[in-house]
């Protein structure tokens, strides 16, 4: 027996594939986050390196409110949509678009960030081909799309070897360092101090550190692409997410000052770990390849959160009604195209360069992370369940945090490119307001929510315009006919090389078919098809008195696609004219054409 909805949750993600999915943002971060802190700690020279530890535990501490507070908003939200939906619920609906607005913007920079990077690691292993990088960056983002189209659950069983292959070399590299009693490398030289360890620079390591934690709500925004029990399986998720990003954070970040690690322009500090703990063999390019793949694939945790994040934005008439239907396998195929299209342009703009798109990445969901902490304190000082003050509390802190870490970006990015995100979250949501009112203008002008009337029988006449005498013609007659009380028949007579117009043969095939329909005949000396018959209608809407006037335009709809390509588009023509220029109402009728081979 057939168990109704079964298909449906086998295109739905399970805990590995919700990881493999929703998470490799969070933990392909670990290629870049750790280094980010080295790089603002090299200011004050080794010094300053020994703060990375404190730095990182302050990143995990923030990690665990965060995995923790957005744990909660699965099961307070179970419909998804993390700091929209929370905003929207507590904060009010301007503060919800804007936490949607930069939750968008993350997604983008996310997909363009870690194509790049991915393209950036396989280029630098094979120099050659970066002349190539922007077209290779468009062949991954196709590639990564593709399979999101293909299914959300289909793209997480492609995900998952990388994934685990990754965190297994990761978390190799860290109990084989820890374990091995010298480093086969030798320290990398630190350069001499520039500046000293003060609270500003222990603050701008934390801020740039705190990209490591892009992704963490990816899955709460995602909770509908779950298998039942969706709330449990989804705050599982975060749980296991959460635990394998901090371990790792913790663990590299030891390593960094117990090989006393410091920033090389050849090298990046995972690969100095890498060849700190394994050497220079085999194990170490495993973990190179592994990080490459999982950055470039790390484009996957948009393609699962976005699409749903829009999706809700349609279901409140804040975006397009089409951005909330999905496919035979649950693919919410408008976003992921939108948001393919979206990063496209910042990679091509880019060139590829992954350190043109990074001043600004992260800044937006930062301002998300702020607005769902703060969201998450009003709903459990409302709800007052037990235990709220400790719930609230640990809210009010993460708020406190994440809003500090994201004044830090912004002023620390500002004048790099920070304030086009300021920009580009001020035009979504007056796009998204505009589209709202639209939406409501639209809804009014139908009386939505209203009881209309009883329906009631209209006097209608139906045009047809028409070409020859053929199947197509007489399958458009027959349904006028069903339509409309009064049906005529209208054809287009172009000048013969006499300057004559040639309708006689049409007349003559009109005769001898009798359909019972009159045809009436509209010359057009311009040769053009038209413009005579939007006078016609022009016409008949000022002198004839019907109720209603309807123009039945008929297409054939060819089986083969390049055979759609041979027809001349007279129905797309027709249609545009009249909406443009008339009142009345159209109707194309497609007849399915059979074409035998």
């Amino acid at each position: 027996m057939t168990v109704p909805g079964a298909g449906k949750e086998r295109d739905r993600l399970t805990v590995p594939q919700g990881l493999a999915a929703l998470s490799l943002d969070a933990l392909a971060s670990v290629a870049y986050g750790p280094e980010a802190i080295v790089l603002v700690l090299a200011a004050a020279g080794s010094q300053g390196l020994g703060y990375t530890l404190p730095v990182t535990v302050a990143i995990v501490i923030l990690l665990a409110a965060l995995t923790f507070s957005y744990r909660q908003v699965i099961a307070a939200f179970p419909n998804g949509g993390g700091a929209y939906a929370v905003a929207g619920r507590h904060l009010g609906r301007r503060v919800s678009l804007i936490a949607a607005a930069s939750l968008i913007i993350d997604y983008v920079l996310n997909v363009a960030v870690s194509v790049s990077a991915g393209v950036a690691a396989l280029t630098s292993a094979f120099p050659s081909l970066y002349g190539d990088r922007v077209w290779i960056c468009v062949l991954v983002l196709a590639l990564i799309t593709g399979v999101n189209l293909y299914g959300v659950a289909e793209s997480a069983k492609v995900l998952i070897l990388p994934t685990v292959v990754f965190v297994v070399a990761v978390f190799t590299v860290i109990t084989v360092g820890l374990l091995r009693a010298h480093p086969v490398t030798e320290p990398t030289h630190v350069g001499p101090a520039t500046e000293t360890v003060g609270l500003l620079l222990l603050l701008k390591a934390f801020a740039s550190g705190c990209a490591a934690l892009t992704g963490v709500e990816a899955i709460a925004n995602a909770v509908p692409t779950f298998r039942t029990p969706r709330v449990q399986r989804a705050q599982h998720t975060e749980i296991a997410l959460g635990g394998l990003l901090g371990a790792m954070l913790i663990g590299l970040s030891v390593l960094i000052g117990r090989f006393r690690v410091a920033p090389n322009s050849t090298k990046t500090v995972l690969a100095q770990l890498t060849e700190a703990s394994l050497g220079h063999n085999a194990g170490f390019y495993l973990v190179q390849f592994s990080t490459m793949a999982l950055l470039a694939l790390a484009a996957n945790t948009s393609f699962g959160g976005m699409p749903v994040l829009t999706s809700l934005l349609a279901r409140d008439h804040h975006v397009p009604h089409v951005f909330a239907l999905r496919a035979d396998r649950q693919v919410y195929r408008h976003g992921v195209l939108v948001l393919a299209g979206a990063a496209l342009v910042l990679l091509v703009g880019a060139r590829g360069d992954t350190q043109a798109l990074v001043p600004v990445f992260a800044i937006g969901v930062f301002i998300g992370f702020t607005i769902s902490q703060v969201g998450m304190v009003r709903h459990w000082h409302l709800e007052r369940g037990a235990g709220w003050q400790g719930r609230a509390l640990l809210n009010g802190v993460g708020a406190v945090l994440t809003a500090a870490a994201t004044v830090i970006e912004l002023i620390a990015k500002f004048s790099k490119g920070g304030w086009l995100v300021f920009l580009a979250v001020a035009v979504l949501v007056l796009l998204f307001e505009s589209i709202h009112r639209a939406y409501q203008r639209i809804g009014r002008a139908l009386h939505i929510g209203e009881v209309p009337g009883p329906p009631q029988e209209r006097h209608s006449l139906v045009i047809v315009p028409v070409s020859s005498v053929n199947r197509l013609t007489q399958e458009a007659l027959a349904t006028a006919l069903s339509l409309g009380d009064e049906v005529r028949a209208v054809t287009v007579a172009y000048p013969d090389d006499e300057g004559m117009p040639s309708a006689e043969p049409m007349r003559q095939a009109w005769a001898q078919w009798q359909p019972h329909v009159p045809l009436t005949v509209l010359t057009s000396p311009s040769r053009s098809l038209t413009r005579p018959i939007v006078d016609y209608l022009r016409t008949l809407e000022a002198t004839v008195e019907h109720d209603r006037l309807v123009v039945l335009i008929p297409e054939t709809h060819l089986p083969r696609p390049w055979q759609r390509l041979l027809q001349n588009q007279r129905g797309i023509l027709l249609d545009h004219a009249i909406r443009q220029h008339t009142d009345v109402l159209i109707c194309r009728l497609r007849f399915r054409l059979t074409v035998p081979r």
